[in-house]
């Protein structure tokens, strides 16, 4: 029994003792209300329409062409597309080894991808996939995330983290050391360039009505960043929303001069209690997933006007619809919104 307790003990201090995976630094977020005020929650996603992924799951974002047909990136790399009313899901494209996640669709029909693991894609009407860029040499794409396009043709898009790949996302998070990064690719010429460093995980990108500003949302930070495309502060950038009550995803330019923002998550105690302290996160890194901070399962989605405030939030409080919103897609009077893990395309009306 003695050998036995000893065993324990070694095997327990060389776990403790181990490295962790991270190396973080210390954070203090902001102190939150949660969602409360202008996040109240509601029950409006409860109504949303639900278009079953057949096979597979986690259509993280969300693109719809000119004849209504509804596309998703699934884990496995395929790009499905559906029928406007969602049958007839058929298999629009393969990406081997890959992840696509931000989806959009250019002035010439083709769908221009922002895959995980293979960088910037472009797949044409045929489903023939086509690579436009993987970033510099000295520092290629890690996580390409999502992307936005101008009516110029310039892709605008995000490199979440140049240092940890997609299944790693929540070790970017905790790291805290700002390894992304807000790019554009000009198709006219080829040339990739990077507009933004250091973003604590560069994800969703939009366009704002008058192409002035693109909007990064820095999921790692609680906030939205606005970089300046026109105008006496182009160049520059300033925070758009700050301390958002949850960890901002996905963002998408709606009509009117709103946009629609995913949160996937509230804020997790757990997380923000730990962030001053390096050793702690380093600490839950080493835990086994099921038991380090994660996701809370709820449903939300926020619109904003172009001056970063909140104009309505929707929500399902206990996920049991709509959870994990990671995208929002408005077309007409519909979004439609994608979900990083759930197996489904939720479709909802909205004013």
């Amino acid at each position: 029994m003695k050998k036995i307790l000893l065993a324990f003990v070694v095997v327990i201090g060389v776990w403790l003792l181990w490295p962790a995976p991270i190396d973080p630094l210390p954070w203090q977020p902001q102190p939150t209300e949660g969602m409360t005020g202008a996040f109240a929650v509601n029950d409006k996603l409860k109504s949303s329409e639900i278009l079953p992924v057949k096979d597979g799951f986690g259509p993280e974002d969300i693109a719809v062409d000119a004849e209504g047909r509804i596309y998703g990136g699934l884990h496995d790399g395929r790009i499905i597309r559906m029928q406007a009313d969602g049958s007839g899901q058929e298999t629009f494209a393969e990406i081997e080894g890959g992840r696509p996640l931000g989806l959009a669709f250019d002035a010439h029909g083709n769908l221009i991808v922002a895959d995980s693991w293979k960088g910037l894609l472009s797949v044409s009407p045929k489903g023939d996939v086509t690579v436009l860029t993987t970033g510099p040499k000295d520092r290629p794409f890690k996580f390409t995330d999502d992307l936005d396009i101008a009516s110029d043709g310039k892709i605008y898009f995000s490199d979440a983290s140049d240092t940890y790949g997609q299944p790693d996302y929540m070790l970017d998070l905790m790291e805290a050391r700002g390894h992304g990064r807000l790019m554009m690719y000009d198709p006219a010429t080829g040339a990739t360039q990077m507009l933004l460093d250091n973003l604590y995980f560069a994800n969703g990108i939009a366009l704002s009505q008058a192409e002035d500003f693109v909007l990064v949302n820095e999921t790692g930070r609680y906030r939205v960043t606005r970089y300046w495309l026109k105008g006496e502060k182009a160049g520059s950038h300033d925070v758009f929303i700050d301390n958002l009550p949850g960890f901002p995803d996905g963002i998408s330019r709606g009509t009117g001069g709103v946009f629609w923002l995913a949160i996937p998550s509230p804020r997790n105690p757990a997380l923000d209690n730990a962030h001053p302290n390096p050793w702690l996160k380093g600490f839950l890194t080493k835990l086994p997933k099921f038991v380090a901070p994660g996701a809370i399962k709820q449903g939300v989605v926020v619109a904003l006007n172009e001056a970063g405030e909140v104009m309505q939030t929707l929500h399902d409080p206990d996920g049991s619809r709509v959870y994990m919103v990671t995208s929002v897609e408005q077309v007409g009077d519909q979004i439609y919104l994608g979900s990083l893990e759930a197996p489904q395309i939720v479709r909802l009306k909205v004013k």
